[in-house]
C-alpha cells in the first residue's frame, strides 16, 4: 500500500492540479494507495477537497501580509505550530512520499518531510517559479514543470517536463466530431451558425477588467452584430452585470456567472479572451484554441504575464496588458476574429504545447522516488 501526502492550496491553481494527480494515482494503483491532503486552515481547500471525497488536514500556517499587521506578528508562532503539526501528520500517516503543489500551505509539509528523510516531489505550474517551490527545490527528488527553461529556478538534474495536470478530459475529436460538437455548443448557448464567437472568461469569481471591457463595448457588439460573445461574469460580479444589462439588448451575447459546460464553450469559441493562470493556459493548449490573454497584475511575481509571454514568444497566443484591455480588448479581438490565417497559426502552435498525459507523467515520477 502506497501512502502519499499531497499538499498545496490557497487558490484553485494549487488545489486542482493536486486533485488531478490524486485521481491519476487512484486510477493507476487501483485501491493500493492511501492519500492524504494537507492544506491551510480557513482556505478553500478545506471545503473543496473533502467535497471531492478526499481526507484533508489543515495547518495554521498563513502567508506574509505586505503591510505591517497583527497577523504578521503572529506569523512565527503559526509557522512553528504548523511545522510541529506537519511533522506529526507525516509520522502518524506513515507517508512514503510527499508531493507539493505550491502555495504557503505546502511549505511546512515539504520542509518537514525533507528533514525526516522522506522523498519529496514538487510540481510547479507556472513559467516563473513560486517562492515556496524555489526555497524547497534543493531538497526535492523531482521537480515537475510545465515550461522549458526552468533551470534558472531549480537544479537542472531534477527537472522533469511533465506539463500541468488537469481534471477531466478535453476532446481531441476529429473534424467531423468537432463540427458536431460546435453545432451542439451554439445551440446550447443560443447563438447563430456563421458568425464568429468570442469567449470571455474570467474565472469562477470573475474578473473586473474583463467585465468592465464588456460593459464598455456590449452595446456596439449587439448593435453591429459582427460577432457573438459567450461572457462569463463570475459569481462575484453577476448581480452588478445583471443590473447593467437589464435595459440593454443581449442579442448575440450569452451571459452567466458560471459556465457549466466548458467543453461546449471551447467548442463554440473561435477566440478565447481570458486571464493566463497556469490551469487556463494548459486547458487552451489541450483544446487548441487561439487565445488573447489579459494577465492579472494582482498575482505573486506577475507570473501570469510571464505565462502569457512564454506563449507569445512561440506565436502560440497574443497578449494585451490589463491596463489597456477595457479600451483595446474588443477591437483587438474583432481584428483577430477577422484574421483566419493568424488564428489558425495561433491554434496550431498552442496545440503543440499540449501535454494531455501530465497527471500520469507526474505519477510516474512519484512512484519512481517512493521506494528508491
Amino acid at each position: 500500500m502506497y501512502k502519499i501526502i499531497l499538499s498545496g492550496g490557497g487558490t484553485g491553481g494549487h488545489i486542482y492540479p493536486a486533485v488531478a494527480v490524486a485521481e491519476a494515482l487512484r486510477r493507476r494503483l487501483d485501491g493500493e494507495v492511501e492519500l492524504l491532503f494537507v492544506g491551510a486552515e480557513g482556505k478553500m481547500e478545506m471545503e473543496k477537497v473533502p467535497a471531492l471525497g478526499y481526507r484533508i488536514v489543515g495547518l495554521p500556517v498563513a502567508g506574509l501580509q505586505r503591510k505591517l499587521t497583527l497577523q504578521n506578528l503572529a506569523l512565527p508562532f503559526k509557522v512553528w505550530k504548523s511545522l510541529r503539526k506537519a511533522r506529526r501528520t507525516i509520522r502518524d500517516f506513515g507517508a512514503d512520499v510527499v508531493v507539493g503543489f505550491g502555495g504557503y500551505a505546502s511549505a511546512p509539509v515539504l520542509w518537514s518531510a525533507q528533514r525526516m528523510g522522506i522523498p519529496t516531489v514538487i510540481q510547479e505550474q507556472n513559467s516563473y517559479a513560486g517562492v515556496t517551490n524555489k526555497i524547497l527545490a534543493s531538497g526535492a527528488r523531482r521537480i515537475c514543470v510545465a515550461y522549458d527553461g526552468m533551470e534558472r529556478f531549480f537544479p537542472a538534474d531534477r527537472i522533469v517536463l511533465t506539463g500541468n495536470p488537469l481534471r477531466g478530459t478535453f476532446s481531441g475529436k476529429d473534424d467531423g466530431g468537432r463540427a458536431a460538437l460546435r453545432t451542439e455548443a451554439l445551440r446550447y448557448f443560443g447563438l447563430e451558425e456563421g458568425k464568429p464567437v468570442l469567449l470571455v472568461v474570467g474565472g469562477s469569481l470573475g474578473t473586473r477588467t474583463l467585465n468592465n471591457m464588456m460593459k464598455r463595448w456590449v452595446d456596439e457588439i449587439t448593435s453591429r452584430g459582427e460577432i457573438q460573445v459567450i461572457w462569463q461574469t463570475g459569481k462575484y460580479y453577476e448581480p452588478e452585470m445583471t443590473a447593467f444589462m437589464s435595459s440593454r439588448s443581449s442579442h448575440g451575447v450569452w451571459r452567466g456567472a458560471f459556465i457549466e459546460r466548458m467543453d461546449l464553450a471551447y467548442a463554440a469559441a473561435d477566440l478565447v479572451m481570458s486571464r493566463s493562470g497556469a490551469g487556463t493556459v494548459s486547458e487552451l493548449c489541450l483544446v487548441g484554441k487561439p487565445a488573447l490573454f489579459v494577465p492579472s497584475p494582482n498575482v505573486a511575481e506577475d507570473h501570469q504575464t510571464k505565462n502569457a509571454r512564454a506563449l507569445e514568444e512561440k506565436e502560440a497566443a497574443e497578449m494585451i496588458p490589463d491596463s489597456e484591455a477595457v479600451e483595446r480588448g474588443i477591437p483587438v479581438a474583432i481584428a483577430l476574429l477577422k484574421d483566419d490565417v493568424r488564428r489558425r497559426k495561433l491554434a496550431e502552435n498552442i496545440r503543440k504545447l499540449a501535454r494531455p498525459d501530465a497527471a500520469d507523467r507526474i505519477v510516474d515520477e512519484i512512484l519512481a522516488v517512493s521506494f528508491k
